[in-house]
């Protein structure tokens, strides 16, 4: 069978290629088509638009990108139905592939939905535009079932998708040698994949290196992004880069700063304590804090229901706060051994590996 496949961030290129994988193990003559990354283009899907084009971070950059947003969406209904799937898949990648969900339904298609968009956060009115679009949605939190119930709406609770990668991780023991780094513990700075959280956050995260000397400073980089946001970063000697070998920098770092998303999820998973970061426009800002109906941004802390890692947002991102929670969580810290045990408690609420397996199962069932 056909299917199309549309992921417009680096979470979802990693999810979709083993979400490839799963559909494989159950339809070995699959045909893979659509918008991802490179992650998926290795697992044999063919690629339409990268999703280093269509990240857009925030309503102000939305807004400033509508026109291009709006090129893309003419694009993809062109390429979808030239191409006829048995399938559309979509993952996450809310604001985008609900727009595809409508016209994919209303052309007679059949809609999976591969990550539930946070409707639960903001403009919960949504989900009913799900329901009559999405045939069958696959959710990766347990709360996401009740939330659903209340409109009526069954859907599959599959497992996190992040432990497939996770268990599928192994450390490479050569890792500091390959990457020019020496024996001093490190500090991992995770910006984000967006080229908006790199240059809203970089500077902030590397203002607290001088605090702490005896620690290098390291940074997750992202490959399709343009050099030059990093080369500053590089040229001052402030820290070391490595490219798409973030599990294997968390698994010798000692603390993270962390942009706020799936990555905070992935770096408690491999048991590093964190703070959370997050800066974007003073009018998304504004316009998100209306909108926006949960008391946390980070997963860690919406799974556990409480504040088990820091949040530093907006204002609150700077030199002073982020020095003090790093102090805080480092080994030694006061607060080390209490954010490692709700680590502890995390791992078991999100469950084993196989997220992936069930849901390509599950689809390929649904289309049988």
């Amino acid at each position: 069978m056909k299917y199309y496949l549309i992921a417009g961030e680096r979470s979802g290129d990693l999810h979709g290629s083993n979400l490839i994988k799963g559909i494989r193990a159950n339809d070995p003559d699959a045909e893979f088509r659509g918008w991802g990354g490179d992650m998926m283009v290795a697992e044999g899907m063919q690629l339409v638009t990268h999703y280093k084009d269509t990240a857009f971070m925030g309503f102000l950059e939305v807004v400033m990108n509508l026109r291009t947003i709006t090129g893309f969406l003419k694009k993809c209904k062109a390429d979808i139905l030239d191409y006829q799937p048995d399938a559309l898949i979509l993952i996450d990648y809310p604001g985008f592939n609900l727009r595809i969900a409508s016209f994919a339904k209303s052309r007679g298609l059949k809609v999976f939905y591969y990550i539930s968009p946070k409707v639960w956060a903001w403009n919960q009115k949504r989900a009913w535009k799900i329901k009559a679009n999405v045939d069958h949605m696959f959710v990766i939190f347990p709360f996401e079932i009740d939330f659903y119930k209340e409109y009526d709406y069954d859907v599959d609770y599959v497992g996190n998708p992040l432990m497939d990668a996770i268990a599928a991780f192994t450390p490479d023991p050569a890792f500091r040698t390959k990457h020019g780094l020496d024996d001093r513990p490190i500090i991992a700075l995770l910006p984000g994949s967006r080229r908006q959280e790199i240059t809203g956050m970089l500077n902030t995260m590397l203002t607290t290196q001088k605090h702490f000397p005896g620690y290098q400073y390291v940074i997750a980089g992202v490959k399709n992004l343009p050099s030059e946001l990093y080369d500053h970063y590089l040229s001052s000697g402030k820290a070391t880069i490595v490219y798409e070998s973030t599990y294997d920098l968390l698994s010798v770092a000692d603390a993270a700063l962390v942009t706020s998303g799936t990555a905070t999820l992935e770096t408690a998973l491999l048991k590093v304590p964190e703070v959370v970061c997050y800066r974007t426009s003073a009018i998304s800002y504004a316009l998100a804090k209306r909108l926006i109906r949960i008391p946390f941004i980070s997963l860690v802390n919406l799974i556990l229901e409480k504040e088990a890692v820091r949040e530093l947002i907006q204002d609150e991102l700077n030199e002073r706060n982020l020095v003090l929670e790093l102090q805080r969580i480092l080994p030694g810290g006061e607060q080390h051994e209490k954010q490692m045990q709700d680590y502890q408690q995390l791992a078991k609420l999100v469950g084993g590996p196989g997220a992936s397996e069930r849901t390509g199962g599950l689809i390929v069932k649904y289309l049988r």
